[in-house]
């Protein structure tokens, strides 16, 4: 019994050894060795031997692209308005030594290092002018954090800004704001469109009075003219005259009695005397 305890545990022990000694890398990582704490080598995907009890694997880094999420900030811009922004960021790891060795964890750095440079940029624009620049805010931003994050080994494939937006108490300003400039907007188009029609009417008014005046003068010249013509052809003799407007006279007098609201009708007391005149017959 004693052999057969001995035998199990040198089994278990082989297994064990060559469980650490030998080691299969997948594809997309890389494995950073340490020996007796001191960094050794990177082993690549596929099979490996280390020394077992003196290497071990201290760090498994992903070598595919990896996606940061960075949550949602306020931000206050120069106009000190508070918009809500956040973003994503797709980094991969292109030195896994100063990945691991050159900051504590770099997922968090990148991160960290995202909120403050979006800040830093935002808090410089303008509220319309952060809400309209997406894409010079996002050029900026990878510009900015570039430089970092390559001294961890860390290559900024892009960084996507995936809400921007006015706080709750920021979108009810807004809507005050652009409720106000339509009622203004509609004022102002009121007041214009009074002042055409206003416009339009005098103008209606001082075309209506030359038109009228015209109308007199051309009445007034048909008058004269037709005066002048009756003058001419009834020459020094008065009696025709007197016969025309006599009989205007009689028919002036037949509508008046003819009227439905004629009550009375006042007649000249020498009414005979004034038809002789009319006609021509002297007394």
């Amino acid at each position: 019994m004693p052999a057969l305890i001995v035998v199990i545990a040198l089994l278990v022990f082989v297994v064990i050894t060559l469980a650490k000694g030998v080691r299969i890398v997948p594809q997309g990582e890389e494995w950073v060795v340490e020996r007796l704490g001191k960094y050794l080598t990177t082993i690549t995907p596929g099979l490996s031997v280390l020394i077992p009890y003196v290497d071990r694997v201290a760090y498994k880094v992903t070598t595919k692209d990896i996606i940061l999420d960075v949550q949602e900030q306020e931000v206050i811009t120069r106009d000190n308005a508070v918009i809500l922004t956040n973003a994503i960021a797709f980094i991969k790891v292109t030195d896994p030594i100063r990945a691991v060795y050159g900051i504590t964890n770099f997922q968090e750095a990148i991160r960290n290092l995202v909120m403050t440079t979006l800040r830093s940029i935002v808090g410089e624009m303008e509220l319309d002018e952060a809400l309209s620049s997406r894409d010079r805010i996002k050029a900026r931003l990878r510009e900015s954090i570039s430089d970092e994050a390559m001294d961890w080994g860390i290559s900024i494939k892009t960084v996507e800004i995936q809400d921007i937006k006015p706080s709750e108490s920021m979108q009810r300003a807004m809507e005050l704001q652009a409720a106000a400039e339509r009622e203004r907007k509609a004022v102002v188009t009121r007041a214009e469109g009074s002042k055409q029609a206003a416009i339009l009417e005098a103008e209606a008014r001082l075309e209506s009075s030359k038109r009228d005046a015209n109308a007199q003068v051309a009445l007034a010249t048909s008058s004269a003219e037709s005066i002048r013509r009756v003058a001419d052809a009834i020459g020094e003799q008065s009696t025709p005259m007197m016969f025309i407007l006599g009989e205007k006279y009689i028919h002036a007098m037949e509508k008046l009695a003819a009227s439905d609201n004629a009550k009375m009708i006042v007649l000249p007391a020498d009414l005979q005397e004034v038809v002789k005149r009319f006609v021509g017959v002297r007394s």
